[in-house]
């Protein structure tokens, strides 16, 4: 018992992790993945944020070949990361005006135009869901920006076609 307690208190910053798995299909056989890991105190909020996030990193695909991808280890002071969760229903909001409580900005600003060079990022606002590579918006790979994004605990593959609920058009 006593080893128990000590070590309580020589890592009382320790707690468990979430890691979630994500799977966006886009337009014109774009595709990306991504995973993120988050503390369980964080998967208890009724909305998360950029700030809650320990560790994230996602990785586009076109017909299934690899064009690029981004993680927070690569984040600069200009990097755009805006990111909200709904940890209840393991959704991302979607489909607002960039910069609000149901958009998403990761390496990519709503313009879709600050993505690094090279760089990968991705894009949920009012007027679409896209992609963007070395500072490129990618206009194929565009969806309505309504289409649900949501997260799971499965693997995911990079043509989303696992069997975990994933992201689906409308």
């Amino acid at each position: 018992m006593q080893v128990v307690l000590a070590c309580m208190f020589a890592f009382p910053g320790f707690a468990h992790a979430a890691v979630l798995n994500l799977c966006w299909t886009g337009g014109d056989g774009y595709t990306m993945t991504g995973r993120m890991t988050l503390s369980d105190k964080a998967m208890r909020k009724s909305l998360v944020t950029e700030d809650d996030i320990t560790a994230f990193q996602i990785t586009g695909y076109h017909e299934g070949t690899k064009i690029g991808d981004w993680n927070l280890k690569q984040r600069t002071e200009t990097t755009t990361w805006f990111l909200r969760f709904d940890p209840k229903t393991l959704s991302f909001p979607v489909g607002g005006n960039f910069g609000s409580l149901v958009s998403q900005g990761w390496n990519a600003n709503g313009n879709v135009t600050d993505c690094g060079n090279p760089g990968f990022g991705f894009n949920s606002g009012n007027y679409a869901q896209d992609v963007c590579i070395n500072g490129v918006y990618i206009r194929e790979s565009s969806i309505d920006p309504a289409t649900p994004l949501v997260a799971t605990f499965d693997p995911v593959t990079p043509d989303c076609r696992s069997s975990a609920a994933l992201s689906k058009r409308r």
